[in-house]
């Protein structure tokens, strides 16, 4: 008896020592690299493929009264596939089918990552926590979550800073649902606004773009990797993805090498530069590759030039389209093959690698080195973020995280900075609060879905302010609020302008909210990529005329809109015309009849209090254009800074946008002056400061967004006509006196020479400094008295 005592104690004591053996890859003290290394040591090959298929998300879970808890198919994928991340769990939308019944609440959400993490902890061979990346653009893409504007219009506030802490919040609410990894920023130029994606881009110009991209990398991670409440971005689509042809949605682009480098490349390296940890691949090609199997683009430049340290994923079913729509692979097993080998890490969808990997693995095609290597930059994140660590979230934290109120107030803050006063004539703008009688019309006055936009999940009714909403909250308990619709966004079959007249013809004011819509609906039907089908000539249509998949031919407000606005106007009331839409309409008719426009892009959950704001004067207004706006679709592209030389106008009519880009106006007045240029050259770099002032000479105080353009006169290759190159956005009250300072060095001036190398050529060099791309208020030239490299 006393020697089983002492053999049992042995054995507990063996054990115990076993136990407190630390795996080197769950030794937090180790350096990222060793633990990388140790844990790649012992995966099997179908472990090291299965970490690389990400798989669509929604379908990994069961909610019942029972609660929340894993699904089977879940686990028959990590039983069978070995996965390594998940896509959109959480997501909530007509495509995944998630609505407020069965989708899941920002509690519900927590507990759902949480069963998924502690399965994978529990209950897999090595124990490796998923990584789950969330849609999140504007506001994490799931049910309770804040909804900001849209990309396009967060770009129109001009304010980097201001983006940056909507970031941050982003970042907040999907960490504290258990989200890791952000879809977000889009970085696409977006020259092309029949493309139906335009509202997820920062617009037209690269160095715009490129401060929007930073700032949201910089809200999204923060300084340190793995803090509390921040998750790493994911950039896309690398890249050229927002000019496509036509305007098709993943259609052929014809970019050149130095419209590459020198325009759509440079967002993203500034993204990169600030540390962002995942970039996705685009769908379309680069002069004939396909960008998920380019390795110039995935080795070459991103990694080699850029130094770029995380994973690269491929966008959903974009490893498919090699041996599919692009027809560059034999099959799926060589469309694996390429992307591997290119540098592509991870496949968005589960079907690209997979079984294909694994077959090009055990066959030799694709030697082991390719796997490990994109094992370890997905692994590297992982341990980064501090998923081994702290593998699940606090459920009892969610409240104070997501949805708060001081979130509530950014998302206002955001939509109020993104209005853009395109006409004011006649200062009908802002209107009285203590009118009689206001009438409110059109079909995104009251239209929950209409403003906040594609990417966005079911909200309750009660979350979403609309204008109608706004405008009741603003005026006086004596004045009265009526409400028509008038018209929808397509569908004809329903309009009733009579009835919009007659009430138009009793109030004092009419505010007609016109535009589009990117609101996705349970009618629709979807892509497997997620993009909406279009059915041309279908008698009954939803609003839904922008967003992923809704290509334009045209850029004329749909339906019976224009018939509408054209309507009330014809009563002599004044108007005011709201325009919510995802991307640059025609608004030509009412630029020439109509008083006074506003443009609020789709502004989000409180857009309809913000434009209140701006209607009833509570906030004067500063938006900018990051994007032009076209007289027609001829004129396409439209851009304001297209190579050399200037346009010649057309027949029918000049070559000038009907709205440029910068451009914006205020219910105040701003007057440059004193422009002052001083160029230090020294030898291997020079600084040319830039000073001005700006004098509030109106009647209230503003901001103004001074912007700073430069033209390289003589250049060894073509150039823009002029470059956005310094912007900053600053309150100046009225009467007073700003000095506005900007700084440029030889990277802000560089071109790709002929030599195919980086330099800043010597010679003249003009500074324009004004209000917008086409109103300059001051300008003066600079010299360079030599060449500097790069």
């Amino acid at each position: 008896m006393k020697l089983k005592y002492i053999l049992l104690s042995g054995l507990i004591c063996l054990g115990a020592g076993l136990h407190a053996q630390v795996l080197p890859y769950k030794n937090s003290q180790l350096p990222i690299e060793d633990r990388v290394r140790d844990l790649i040591g012992r995966m099997t090959v179908e472990e090291k493929v299965g970490q690389l298929s990400k798989l669509l998300g929604w379908e990994m879970y069961e909610k019942d009264v029972a609660g929340v808890r894993v699904s089977e198919k879940f686990k028959e994928a990590v039983k069978t596939q070995h996965i390594g991340l998940l896509w959109a769990t959480l997501r909530a939308d007509p495509w995944t089918q998630k609505t407020l019944d069965n989708g899941l609440s920002p509690q519900e959400a927590a507990k759902a990552t949480n069963a998924i993490q502690r399965y994978m902890v529990d209950s897999t061979r090595l124990g490796i926590p998923l990584l789950l990346s969330e849609e999140a653009p504007h506001g994490h893409m799931a049910i309770g979550a804040t909804v900001f504007p849209t990309a396009i219009g967060q770009a129109s506030t001009w304010n980097p800073k201001l983006i940056e802490r909507m970031a941050s919040v982003i970042a907040k609410e999907t960490f504290a649902v258990g989200g890791k990894n952000g879809y977000g920023p889009v970085l696409d130029l977006a020259r092309e606004p029949r493309w139906s994606r335009t509202e997820e881009s920062y617009g037209e110009d690269p160095y715009l773009v490129g401060q929007m991209g930073k700032a949201m990398v910089k809200g999204f991670q923060g300084s340190v990797s793995g803090e509390e409440d921040r998750i790493i971005a994911t950039l896309k689509h690398f890249v050229a993805y927002g000019v496509p042809e036509g305007g098709h949605n993943g259609g052929s682009v014809s970019v050149g090498e130095r419209a590459l480098l020198q325009s759509f490349l440079p967002p993203f390296e500034q993204a990169v530069k600030a540390g962002a940890g995942s970039v996705m691949t685009a769908y379309n090609s680069i002069d004939g590759i396909p960008c998920s199997s380019n390795p110039w683009l995935l080795d070459e430049v991103l990694r080699k030039q850029w130094d770029f340290q995380g994973f690269v994923v491929s966008d959903l079913l974009s490893i498919s389209g090699l041996n599919g729509s692009h027809a560059t692979a034999i099959n799926a097993v060589d469309a694996a093959k390429q992307s591997i080998e290119a540098g592509l890490d991870v496949d968005l969808s589960g079907s690209g690698f997979g079984d294909n990997l694994l077959e090009a693995v055990k066959s030799g095609q694709v030697d082991m080195h390719y796997v490990d290597r994109a094992v370890a930059r997905l692994l590297y994140q992982k341990f980064a973020l501090g998923l081994f660590e702290r593998p699940y979230v606090d459920e009892h934290l969610v409240a104070q995280k997501v949805a708060t109120s001081e979130h509530t107030a950014m998302a206002r803050q955001v939509a109020r900075e993104a209005i853009v006063l395109l006409k004011n004539e006649t200062n009908l703008l802002p209107l009285s609060k203590s009118l009689r009688r206001i009438v409110v019309l059109g079909p995104n006055a009251d239209n929950i879905y209409n403003q906040l936009g594609d990417y966005t999940a079911p909200q309750p009714d009660e979350k979403i302010k609309t204008v109608l909403e706004g405008v009741r909250a603003a005026v006086s308990k004596d004045t009265d609020v009526d409400y028509i619709k008038g018209c929808a966004i397509r569908d004809t079959s329903a309009t009733d302008i009579a009835s919009a007249v007659k009430a138009a013809e009793l109030a004092d004011v009419a505010i007609v909210v016109l535009g589009g819509s990117s609101a996705r609906d349970f009618k629709t039907s979807y892509q497997a990529t997620g993009a909406a089908n279009v059915e041309s000539g279908k008698t009954s249509v939803s609003d839904m005329e922008s967003g992923e998949g809704f290509d334009r031919a045209t850029l004329d407000l749909l339906g019976d809109q224009l018939p509408l606005l054209q309507a009330i106007v014809a009563t002599g009331k004044p108007v005011v015309l709201v325009t919510i839409m995802g991307r640059p309409l025609n608004l030509n008719w009412a630029a020439e009849y109509v008083p006074a426009i506003v443009n609020a892009w789709y502004p989000g959950q409180e857009g309809g209090l913000a434009i209140a704001d701006v209607l009833f004067g509570d906030y004067n207004p500063a938006g900018r254009l990051p994007i032009s706006i076209a007289k027609s679709v001829g004129q396409l592209p439209v851009y304001y800074n297209h190579v050399k030389p200037k346009h010649h106008d057309y027949i029918e009519f000049d070559a000038k946008p009907l709205f440029a880009f910068g451009y914006g106006l205020s219910y105040t007045a701003f007057a440059y002056d004193n422009l002052q240029v001083d160029v230090q050259e020294e030898n291997d770099d020079f600084i040319c400061r830039v000073q001005f002032e700006v004098k509030n000479t109106g009647g209230r105080d503003g901001e103004e967004v001074a912007q700073l353009y430069v033209v390289d006169e003589v250049s060894s290759v073509v150039t823009p006509v002029k470059q956005l190159r310094g912007f900053t956005r600053q309150l100046v009250k009225k009467g007073e006196t700003h000095q506005f300072v900007f700084e440029l060095t030889k990277e802000d001036l560089k071109l790709w020479g002929t030599d195919r190398k980086w330099k800043t050529e010597k010679g003249r060099f003009k500074v324009l400094v004004g209000s917008s791309s086409d109103d300059i208020r001051l300008e003066r030239t600079f010299v360079l008295e030599k060449d500097y490299t790069l």
